[in-house]
């Protein structure tokens, strides 16, 4: 029996984050992603964090813990948190991807939340769920490089 999980959630940056914060922030994550045996990926739209963390159900527990005391995220919103039979972000340790206008507002099912003037860390499962399949289907994530 798998003890799989996938925890969702979002939350709001405390500061601006500028690409060179996003890159910095990524390299950590994807270190210490590596070594906890967690993959996922990150969206950062205005200012908002949505992520995804997947892996051994105690690893992403304590993950998610420490974010979620992190002082440089405020309203912390944990989303979905349950068992999964497989990963979606099995090649990544941290997959990335900023959203803007014309992203926002051509993701089926979401143009709708995005056209309203909600943010990421409003959102509610059945969004993040369509938010995550829109990802994992390759809509518009990239890599961003980190220094080594």
């Amino acid at each position: 029996m798998s003890d799989l999980v996938h925890c969702i959630y979002a939350s709001t940056a405390t500061r601006d984050m500028h690409a060179d914060d996003l890159v910095a922030l990524l390299a950590r994550a994807r270190v210490r992603n590596a070594a906890l045996g967690v993959t996922g990926m990150l969206l950062h739209d205005r200012g908002n964090f949505f992520q995804v963390l997947e892996g051994p159900g105690a690893a992403v527990a304590r993950l998610y813990a420490h974010i979620a005391t992190d002082p440089r995220h405020h309203r912390v919103v944990e989303i979905i948190h349950e068992p999964i039979a497989l990963r979606s972000f099995s090649a990544w340790t941290m997959g990335f991807a900023r959203l803007d206008e014309v992203d926002r507002t051509e993701i089926p099912g979401l143009n709708d939340f995005f056209g309203a003037g909600h943010t990421l860390d409003q959102i509610d499962g059945g969004r993040a769920k369509k938010l995550l399949q829109a990802f994992s289907a390759g809509r518009w994530h990239r890599r961003v490089q980190c220094p080594a």
